[in-house]
């Protein structure tokens, strides 16, 4: 029996509002309107580097070749059929790792890396073992690492995945979105069931210990049995993850990739809220258990045991087991956090690739974190991690977050009790709006423009 409650309408209505997703705080449209300097980036860098030798490195590396683009993406992406901007953007990648390397007192201990874009499969095995084995060449491992890379079901060969395997990658996240034909032709990703199924039999056979499915609610012409429809699919499978995103929907910012289909074939509010309890409910019957916002893992997956050891971790790359301080984004449009600091890389290929062969980082914008932005990252990352936190410090700061968590507690969605803040079960769903009672920078100036997502 689902032991999970059933969503509010009126809660859904109430505050189903734009906001942040909290990869970071403060949020990239809070950072500082001045950016950070290359030369202050280095700094916080070299400090993290020191404050936590022992602690390990994570590196995110952006693969952005697509062949074609879909569109629900709101990725940094360049869509192209021609394979040969393959090396040239793996020496670019490999330029810009030396500059890392050579500016740390000490050979980093890489924990965890990622393939992210885009789409990683876009390149060649081979290239990719070219990258990643020049990437380790510059470096030592930690003793325990996990290697993921996204997969796209209709371009991952097996090669692919032995090649990874036998660099010491473990875990693959392949991109489903959803089964249904009419839904898939609207966002221009189609990919049949039996052809996730193949991929996803690989891996398991090659040896991958953990395969994620993500699945997206809140697309075009998607309804409660074609969402059931799907989810009866992926129960087929068993990954030991899935990812069940909420579609955000910001064409404001994406532009005419997420305007390829009419905003009246999108499902609404509750309605969407709807198709994510389904969701929940099934996934929760067949075994998975829910993960921070928007994940479930069977208890044998190393995300449920990160969560249950309270070591789980959110970054930019999103919920990980690896709870390291240092993540370094290599390729364009990737962001790298020091903890004490944030830094982007540009955004434009061109822009990216010229400015690394220049001998220096590719650093358009970031952000230096001062002492409250400090104290309140790590109160968010509490309550989106592990649904709780203790406030300890300011005072007066701690009395405005409760005054404004008041109407949340009032509908039952926070527990306050003296300086511990809980999210119950019922509140799990609105836990981006109780962040938002910790977001000074979002309190103080509210955006007079879309900025984000609904959050609910």
């Amino acid at each position: 029996m689902n032991e999970y409650p059933m969503m509010n309408a009126k809660l859904i209505q109430k505050f189903n509002v734009p906001g942040p997703r909290y990869t970071s705080y403060p949020t990239v449209p809070y950072w500082d309107e001045n950016g950070i300097s290359v030369q202050d980036w280095k700094s916080t860098l070299l400090q993290s580097f020191e404050d936590n030798r022992g602690e390990g490195i994570s590196i995110y590396i952006h693969l952005p070749f697509c062949e074609s683009l879909c569109t629900f993406c709101g990725c940094h992406k360049r869509i192209t059929k021609r394979h040969e901007v393959e090396a040239p953007y793996i020496q670019t990648l490999l330029k810009e790792w030396k500059l890392y390397t050579d500016l740390l007192p000490a050979k980093p201990k890489i924990r965890e890396i990622h393939l992210g874009g885009g789409t990683p499969t876009f390149f060649g095995a081979d290239n990719l073992k070219k990258l990643i084995n020049g990437i380790l060449e510059q470096a030592e491992l930690a003793e325990h690492v996990e290697f993921s890379f996204e997969g796209h079901p209709n371009n991952t060969t097996r090669e692919h995945l032995q090649e990874l395997y036998d660099l010491g990658f473990r875990r693959v996240s392949f991109g489903v979105q959803d089964y249904d034909m009419g839904v898939q032709i609207a966002i221009n990703r189609v990919q049949p069931f039996e052809q996730v199924q193949k991929v996803h039999q690989w891996a398991k056979e090659i040896g991958y210990i953990s395969v994620n499915h993500d699945l997206v609610f809140g697309l075009p012409h998607q309804t409660e049995d074609s969402v059931r429809k799907t989810i009866e699919k992926t129960n087929e499978l068993k990954p030991d993850r899935i990812a069940y995103y909420s579609y955000a929907h910001v064409p404001w910012i994406k532009g005419v990739g997420q305007r390829g289909f009419d905003e009246n074939d999108l499902p609404k509010d509750e309605e969407k809220r709807a198709l994510y309890e389904i969701g929940k409910s099934m996934f929760y019957d067949n075994g998975y258990v829910e993960i921070g916002m928007d994940h479930f893992a069977l208890r044998s997956d190393s995300l449920y045991k990160a969560m249950e050891s309270k070591t789980l971790h959110r970054n930019f790359m999103g919920y990980t087991t690896s709870n390291t301080r240092m993540l370094i984004g290599l390729g364009m449009s990737s962001i790298s956090d020091s903890w004490y600091g944030f830094a982007q890389n540009e955004k434009k290929l061109e822009d990216y690739q010229a400015q690394i062969d220049t001998g220096e980082l590719a650093i358009f914008r970031g952000h230096k974190l001062n002492q409250e932005d400090l104290l309140l990252r790590r109160q968010i990352l509490n309550v989106m991690c592990h649904f709780e936190t203790t406030f300890d410090g300011n005072d007066e700061l701690f009395e405005d977050i409760k005054n404004d968590l008041s109407e949340l507690e009032s509908c039952g969605l926070v527990n306050i009790s003296g300086n511990s803040i809980t999210v119950p079960r019922e509140g799990i769903p609105f836990v981006r709006n109780i962040c938002m009672a910790f977001d000074r920078r979002l309190k103080r100036s509210k955006p007079d423009r879309h900025l984000f997502s609904k959050t609910v």
